[in-house]
């Protein structure tokens, strides 16, 4: 005999329920601990939900809430270990205290249940699983969180990688896995967002997303937190079904669920109900997705840089001479000066690397529309790499070219990200373009795999470099770099 399990609401029934005192002690600590890991405390989201840049910004703050936590430990472990869940604690702390004085204050109350506060708990804690998970999957459906390796990167010694590049270097090169990843979080999301499919979603989110947080743990990702944060509110919306799902599964019994809904008597409310739910879907799955895939394919506001290099120079080049005011150096694998090696990427990036120690940036990588302010490619490695930021004047066949290691302040950042490209050419020898470090090099092409570059560098030494581009195929396939609309490389 087959077993069904169905899922009925029975409102009278569960409002005659009464709770045992333990339950409705816990459900005070649960709905106070979760209201504070849900609601936003942070006073700029407020900011930018009423006064929004675009629809896009708008729809992007409320899926990503807000991440602020309740404070913040300066230390290795505050950072990427367990001491940096320590808002959860805090917001515990409080939690407990405040239950402990409902608690005080109801106890002559004769309350059968929170049925009803309990409704309304889970479905802001749906709701924002469902934002939160949708958004977490477009960056990945669309692969931007995890860009594939650059040539540079490549091209790095394993030794020189912190663990969490290592990590999303993997996922990078399996971008269809990225994408499967992307389509599991939005569908999970998706199932969220109604509450005959919330167990199914719950069930998913919490798989998905523990995985990524024990990942990230392992990996050193500094996501640990927020992945985590999703798979702690998906087993809280669990708990409600898993005595039914152990009745049916384990014990075999027929099941037949009561949970309560509200009784929406009134046909206005029922018409709204359904106005608002699709227009939840609608903006947050398809417009949405569209402002993602927009920025993606369409806009290049991404961690990869989008502008195209020197044409057919993309490659990896070995040093064949260096000249330094004049003197000609000989290859020293512990030299600080004379480059080791340098790559053109297919964007306008050139690496060159020298035996020298850089300040490791730990991030991720920020999306951003000017390909300067891309930081990801030399995130999370050490090795002695300097990216530089460059713009061709093909008619003088020159490079004004910008250090991208260089920490750039708010008000240059500000400046900088309104277009994809700088203006290298016309802020060069100007009191901003001496700020931002601006320098400029002749380049010469006498064959197809030869570069010579001449002119000054970053210290106004003169320096003339001959580069000769090694032959290399990679295992990675020849799909090292996703496609977009705005140029052909």
């Amino acid at each position: 005999m087959a077993t069904v399990f169905t899922i009925t609401t029975y409102n009278e029934a569960a409002k005659s329920t009464s709770w045992r005192y333990w339950e409705k002690v816990v459900f005070r600590f649960a709905f106070i601990f979760f209201i504070l890991m849900v609601v936003p405390l942070d006073g700029k989201w407020y900011e930018k939900i009423i006064a929004p840049d675009s629809l896009y910004d708008f729809l992007a703050s409320i899926a990503g809430g807000s991440r602020s936590g309740w404070i913040g430990i300066e230390s290795e472990s505050g950072t990427w270990g367990f001491a940096s869940y320590v808002s959860w604690w805090l917001s515990a702390l409080i939690a407990a205290l405040v239950s402990a004085i409902w608690t005080i204050l109801a106890r002559n109350r004769q309350q059968h249940n929170y049925e009803v506060l309990y409704y309304w708990l889970r479905v802001i804690v749906r709701y924002r699983i469902a934002f939160g998970l949708i958004a977490f999957g477009f960056i990945k459906l669309f692969p931007m969180q995890m860009p594939f390796p650059s040539l540079a990167n490549l091209n790095t010694d394993f030794g020189e990688y912190a663990p969490f590049k290592l990590y999303w270097q993997i996922v990078g090169i399996s971008y269809k896995y990225e994408i499967f990843l992307g389509f599991l979080e939005i569908a999970a999301g998706t199932l969220l967002l109604f509450r005959s499919t919330t167990a199914l979603g719950a069930i998913i989110t919490a798989g998905v997303l523990f995985n990524i947080g024990h990942a990230n743990i392992a990996y050193d990702g500094a996501v640990h937190v927020y992945s985590s944060y999703f798979v702690l509110l998906s087993l809280f919306l669990l708990i409600q079904y898993i005595p039914d799902i152990w009745r049916l599964f384990i014990i075999r019994e027929a099941v037949n669920p009561h949970y309560y809904t509200p009784n929406l008597q009134h046909r206005w409310i029922r018409i709204g109900r359904v106005v608002v739910k699709s227009l939840i879907i609608i903006l947050f799955i398809f417009v949405y997705g569209y402002f993602r895939y927009d920025r993606f394919y369409n806009e290049g506001r991404l961690k990869e840089p989008v502008l195209p290099g020197l044409p057919q120079s993309a490659g990896h080049y070995q040093i064949t001479s260096f000249e330094l005011n004049g003197q000609l150096l000989p290859y020293n694998p512990n030299d600080s000066i004379r480059w080791h090696e340098a790559f053109f990427e297919r964007y306008s990036t050139l690496v060159y690397k020298v035996n020298k120690p850089h300040d490791i940036d730990l991030g991720n990588g920020t999306p951003a529309l000017n390909d300067v302010l891309k930081t990801y490619e030399f995130t999370g490695r050490a090795g002695g790499k300097t990216y530089l930021y460059y713009e061709i004047d093909s008619v003088d066949n020159t490079l004004y070219l910008i250090d991208k290691n260089r920490k750039f302040t708010r008000d240059e950042r500000k400046l900088l990200d309104k277009k994809r490209d700088v203006g290298l050419k016309a802020l060069y020898d100007t009191a901003v373009g001496d700020g931002l470090g601006i320098f400029r090099w002749k380049y010469e092409r006498p064959s197809t795999g030869r570069i010579i570059l001449s002119g000054l560098d970053a210290q106004q030494d003169s320096i003339h470099i001959t580069l000769d581009r090694i032959e290399e195929n990679y295992l990675t396939g020849k799909e090292w770099y996703m496609e977009n609309n705005l140029f052909t490389y």
